[in-house]
């Protein structure tokens, strides 16, 4: 009786019960709209310049570039105007010297190179072709050149819909001459240099993205609202009225488009409510964040996404098998084992390393229905060096795991209900219902592979007085794939149009 009990009573402490769920929808709206008047509050809301959503129609091929890390991807997207497109697209591996290139013009020129050995391997004839009329002095249209999306993740201070000077590099990247200049400037530059035919049309949030690749694939004629991912981070971007981004009027050197009177929005809702005043906590989220790169930041995504959640259930693990009246991986002997062997965790287990447990374990955890949990039990020998692990131990991990799960969805609810409610789109609009729908496009190994994760998200929308079941129905949930290739070349389209006043 001992396990079960002490797993339940861990497994209590990361309830999240419906007065508390109400408490954060509303701490998250108030902290929206803070975000919207001024700089400096803990949920940045950052203007992206970005004044529209396609719905499904737009037509033509458009270029999309990706540095995100260690790899720079390129690729061209045809779309074909009925929600669906092609994808064509070259990744390479960025050498470490180029990560700490003397100069930031050696990196962009190595980016532009890519881009033209793309050019030249998968649209050669229209490559020729602008060079053949550069050579002859020929003007060019605009529809000659490539309108490109370039998806940078790296922070920036965005001033236009592609203009961004780099605050600080991240993820091994350090060229000093880069910090302070615009981004897609120094990419512009190198393209022109090379001659090829591409404008870079825009610089994309792969969040922004996502909201824009859903919109464009979604089905009917409503536009999404909410682009939003939950996986190794978390964040969400949305549709907002121009009016109510105020502090747009305060920042200097500022160039957008108006004629929509909207502006997609990202919230960088990771760090929500850094100041703790309505978000749940443990004392294994606090041991996480203590010894985190960023103690007392991020503290929504600490969490949320999956970054964290394999760590803190480690952690609430290692707390039963220290606690006495647990007897997790114990056993006084071995007939009390439906293994008929001895329980034994190694002095090197995984389970001893600060993040050795993956959060893909959540997953597999959850989704483990075996009548002995066979899947769970022989997860923890393979990867946690575990032997023997009997089915109440199993059972003993499924609960605690399980309660981290369902705490990430629900206050991923917080996130969606609070931007449906803010934006006025809990209430109905009527007409058809298929046309009376919240869009929200999602992204993330979370929600794409934790078993039950929407289900429990809608379970704590339905606990939402302003949305109740019939609001919940009323928002649509898609995947929305590729943010940073289809999202980029779509916020590319949108930047051309209003470049020419369409």
């Amino acid at each position: 009786m001992g396990l079960k009990a002490e797993a339940q009573r861990v497994a209590a402490e990361f309830e999240y019960p419906p007065e508390e769920l109400k408490k954060g929808v509303k701490a998250f709206i108030d902290q929206m709209d803070e975000g919207l008047q001024r700089t400096g509050t803990s949920m940045s809301q950052i203007p992206t310049y970005v004044t529209a959503v396609p719905n499904g129609t737009e037509k033509g091929l458009y270029l999309a570039v990706d540095l995100g890390g260690t790899n720079f991807r390129v690729c061209s997207i045809d779309l074909h105007g009925n929600t669906t497109f092609s994808l064509t697209q070259q990744k390479v591996a960025i050498p470490k010297e180029m990560m700490t290139a003397q100069t930031s013009q050696e990196l962009f020129a190595f980016l532009a190179r890519q881009i033209e050995n793309f050019l030249k391997a998968h649209h050669d004839d229209h490559y020729q072709a602008h060079i053949e009329r550069v050579k002859t002095g020929e003007k060019h249209s605009g529809h000659d050149i490539f309108q490109l999306g370039f998806t940078f993740s790296f922070p920036v201070n965005q001033i236009g819909i592609n203009k961004g000077t780099l605050a600080r590099w991240t993820k091994g990247f350090d060229i000093n001459d880069a910090i302070g200049k615009d981004v897609c400037e120094l990419l512009q530059k190198e393209i022109n240099a090379l001659g090829l035919p591409v404008k870079v049309a825009a610089l994309v949030n792969d969040t922004v993205g996502t909201l824009m690749a859903r919109s464009y694939t979604s089905p009917g004629k409503t536009g999404t609202l909410l682009g939003a991912i939950f996986g190794t981070g978390t964040n969400g971007a949305y549709v907002e009225e121009l009016s109510k981004v105020k502090k747009l009027e305060t920042m200097k050197g500022t160039t957008y488009d108006t004629s929509t009177g909207q502006m997609i929005v990202n919230t960088e809702w990771g760090s929500f409510d850094n100041q703790m005043s309505v978000l749940p906590d443990t004392p294994y989220d606090n041991g996480l964040d203590k010894e985190s790169v960023n103690p007392g930041i991020q503290m929504f995504e600490k969490r949320v996404s999956g970054m964290f959640l394999g760590e803190i259930l480690r952690r609430a693990i290692v707390d039963l098998i220290k606690n006495p009246k647990a007897t997790l991986f114990k056993d006084e002997d071995s007939s009390n084992n439906t293994l008929h062997s001895t329980t034994c965790i190694a002095d090197d287990s995984a389970l001893y390393k600060r993040w050795g447990l993956d959060t893909s374990f959540l997953s597999i955890v959850a989704a483990d229905n075996t009548p002995d949990l066979r899947v769970i039990r022989q997860t923890l020998t393979k990867d946690m060096d575990v032997d023997a692990a009997s089915i109440e131990d199993a059972q003993a991990v499924k609960t605690v795991a399980v309660a981290i799960g369902k705490r990430s969805a629900r206050l991923s609810a917080v996130a969606i209900g609070a931007i449906v409610i803010s934006t006025g789109h809990h209430i109905s609009k009527g007409g058809p219902p298929e046309e009376d729908v919240v869009d929200v496009g999602v992204d993330g190994s979370l929600v794409e592979f934790y078993p039950g994760f929407e289900e429990y998200v809608r379970e704590a929308l339905r606990e939402i007085p302003q949305l109740g079941k019939e609001g919940e129905k009323r928002v649509r949930i898609g995947i929305a794939k590729d943010g940073s290739g289809v999202g980029a070349a779509l916020i590319a389209l949108v930047a051309a149009k209003a470049e020419r006043g369409e």
